[in-house]
């Protein structure tokens, strides 16, 4: 899969193409019809030779450029969102960085510059409530008006629903995450929600109790589950799948103070080291919410609990 990083990097001699465009966040089942529809309809145009399905993405979230004080969390960054989009069958990925300059551009100039100049758009598929241009001013029956002047066709579809009563949307997953519902969130996103970030150093007390833990530096941006414990898998970025039991939360029981997400790899090797590595944690489902306790003997006694549920959710 190829992947430009602004417009000056897509070849001249690009092929006509198929173009789903969004910010994507999150690539949940809503997102995923669109992509679909990109690449079949890629695959078999009518009449005409195949296109290449392609997406374009934001980066950051427009809303960090516009509207910085009600910018949401992230539910994927950058490269997990590029490893979904491959995973989907895409052929390539354009990530646009949105800035204040992108945000003045009116819909027009975009879909001239961008769909028609850039990418050779052929076909264009958005959702039904999809916005463009400054203010916001393009959607969707703009969007296929110009197509019309500009040599592409545009389709327009509804997401799926979610429990049949909404549209999945990644504020809803959003929603989700930071209630702790964990199982509904994969549902609506179609796989486990997913945190990464570097290990870093500590307070050390996991491994004085008996559970070393995996402190995780999460990035600001990225959407963190509710305060809690879960079941779910860690891994070190590109080796295997491990299940976990993952904390999120402040220990209390220690009168802590910051964030912290931290993963207990069930059956490491006494020689585990992941210090300084970049890894990822997937939250399958929510055991418990976090709560103070009176003893250390109490807290180690939960946490014994803990694990054993983890390894009854995880590995039967």
């Amino acid at each position: 899969m190829y992947v430009w990083r602004g417009c000056a990097e897509v070849p001249a001699d690009l092929p006509p193409t198929s173009v789903a465009v969004g910010v994507f966040d999150g690539v949940h089942r809503g997102h995923r019809i669109l992509i679909d529809r990109v690449v079949s309809d890629a695959a078999a145009p009518a009449p005409g030779a195949p296109l290449m399905p392609v997406v374009i993405t934001f980066d950051p979230h427009p809303l960090v450029v516009i509207r910085p004080d009600i910018a949401p969390p992230m539910l994927t960054s950058i490269p997990h969102r590029l490893e979904l989009f491959e995973a989907a069958g895409l052929a390539g990925v354009l990530v646009i960085q949105f800035t204040p300059e992108l945000a003045r551009e009116r819909a027009e100039h975009f879909a001239a510059r961008v769909l028609a100049g850039t990418l050779h758009a052929e076909h264009v598929v958005v959702g039904r409530n999809f916005r463009f241009g400054h203010r916001a001013a393009g959607d969707a029956v703009l969007l296929t008006e110009l197509g019309r002047e500009l040599g592409f066709d545009v389709s327009v579809v509804d997401l799926e629903p979610l429990h049949s009563a909404a549209p999945v949307s990644s504020t809803a997953v959003r929603q989700l995450v930071a209630a702790g519902d964990v199982a509904a969130a994969a549902d609506a996103l179609g796989r486990p929600h997913r945190v990464s970030g570097i290990v870093v150093v500590g307070d050390r007390r996991g491994r004085e109790l008996g559970y070393p833990t995996a402190n995780i530096a999460a990035p600001e941006s990225i959407a963190v589950p509710a305060d809690g414990v879960y079941a779910g898998r860690f891994r070190v970025e590109g080796g295997p799948w491990r299940p976990a039991a993952i904390s999120v939360g402040t220990n209390p029981t220690f009168d802590g103070s910051g964030r912290r997400v931290e993963a207990f790899v069930l059956d490491a090797p006494p020689d585990y080291d992941v210090y300084d590595e970049m890894v990822d944690v997937e939250f399958i489902e929510r055991i418990r919410p976090m709560v103070r306790f009176d003893s250390v003997a109490a807290l180690v006694s939960q946490m014994a609990e803990d694990v054993a549920r983890s390894r009854e959710i995880l590995i039967g």
